[in-house]
């Protein structure tokens, strides 16, 4: 074979073998570690440990959905927590909506900063925080009422524990764009959290819905300002400093998302950014390091989808300028592997819809759209991370990550 052969297949197979690897590692982490739990969740809640929580709720231009956010966290089930709402500069009548609600309830305090970005907003709100975990979520984030019991539950006897990521769903279900993210969040980012978990480390936690040891968030130094997604570094930060994370799937947080192309678009192309920004930060390092080994396999497993996003671009050019006309890929090679990963796919959404039919009874629905989605993954995929990564390495150090949310759909 070939060069262009070799580039062509590896195109070709790597998008089959990884939905074979999330599929089947998901599927064990469910039957052996997830089912357990969530046959026998009646007897896993101690009513002996409650230390106290404490909500940290960042809010930029959140004036239509912080009210709902508020008071769904009002009436969680946990007898020991506070609120704290931090208006991160906002331009819209966020503020006045929380000073309102600071007079309703004497468990909420607001604070007030200058538009300096969601990370700095936390290291200021942490300075405050009576309890000894962190629940931080997004301000158009509506937690279950039982999400905080399922998270603060794995920090019991686990001082090497330093976050318990959550279980987002969508809640903007009304268009295509809208269940197509039905479909990623559960056949894709659900099952890659499983998997990853199975590897010991995982690539970031979920920042709209996850739970944090103060101590530990302390002692590594707190956000970073300057890194445009401040979950996955403050991921690999705790992990690179030996604490584990844990994946709750119980802990559910209903999310509004973009239902537009640009608005998705610009999501994920900061999410492509953040992670280019954190492996150019930590995962080179780590692939010389014995001490940080357990993150050998995500660092690799970001490489290859790396270098996939590349030879895709590659192929193209040698196409378009016939570099190598007479080595690319064969018709029967070309059929086969598409064929294989239809099939792959399809028993990826199967196996990821039964999982979480568990937490969400309606996500059946999305079925016909998990059909469309691994072509519109990928080329989200694709087109986002090939920008993303030039943009990483061109990025000025030290610049605060400040950045507009995109639109956010209406809850069905």
């Amino acid at each position: 074979m070939t060069f262009w052969d070799v580039l062509s297949s590896y195109t070709m197979l790597y998008p089959t073998v990884m939905a074979a690897v999330w599929t089947v590692g998901g599927l064990y982490y469910f039957f052996v570690k997830e089912r357990r739990t969530h046959l026998h969740h009646a007897a896993l809640f101690n009513p002996n440990y409650c230390p106290a929580v404490t909500i940290m709720v960042p809010c930029y231009n959140e004036g239509a959905n912080i009210e709902e956010v508020v008071r769904y966290l009002l009436n969680i089930n946990y007898p020991n927590f506070e609120i704290l709402l931090i208006n991160d500069g906002s331009k819209d009548d966020t503020a006045s909506h929380l000073d309102r609600l600071q007079t309703e309830d004497e468990r909420i305090q607001v604070f007030h900063q200058k538009n300096q970005g969601k990370a700095t907003a936390l290291n200021n709100a942490i300075r405050y925080a009576q309890g000894e975990v962190l629940i931080c979520i997004d301000g158009d984030a509506v937690l279950d009422y039982d999400a905080i019991i399922w998270m603060v539950r794995h920090f019991e006897n686990n001082p090497k524990l330093g976050a318990v990521t959550g279980n987002p769903r969508v809640r903007t279900r009304s268009t295509v764009i809208g269940q197509l993210q039905v479909a990623e969040f559960s056949a894709i980012i659900g099952l890659i959290k499983r998997t990853q978990r199975l590897y010991g480390t995982v690539f970031t936690v979920s920042g709209v819905i996850v739970a944090f040891s103060k101590k530990a968030v302390q002692k590594v130094g707190g956000w970073s300002p300057d890194m445009i997604t401040e979950d996955i570094d403050i991921s690999w930060k705790l992990q690179s400093n030996g604490y584990n994370i844990e994946y709750e799937p119980q802990a559910l947080c209903w999310v509004l998302m973009p239902e537009t192309l640009k608005g998705l678009f610009n999501q994920r192309l900061r999410w492509a950014q953040g992670g280019a920004e954190v492996f150019f930060k930590y995962g080179m390092r780590s692939l010389l390091s014995w001490r940080l080994r357990r993150f050998w396999p995500l660092v690799l497993e970001y490489m290859a989808s790396l270098l996939w996003c590349y030879a895709l671009i590659g192929l193209f050019v040698a196409f378009l300028f016939r570099l190598n006309p007479s080595s690319m890929p064969q018709v029967q090679l070309l059929q086969g592997s598409t064929l294989m990963m239809l099939v792959i796919c399809m028993l990826q959404f199967v196996a990821s819809l039964f999982i979480d039919s568990h937490y969400d009874q309606k996500i059946w629905k999305s079925f016909f759209w998990c059909i469309w989605y691994p072509f519109a993954y990928w080329m989200l995929n694709f087109t986002t991370m090939c920008i993303a990564v030039p943009r990483a390495l061109l990025k000025k150090k030290g610049q605060l990550a400040v950045w507009e949310s995109p639109d956010r759909g209406q809850s069905i």
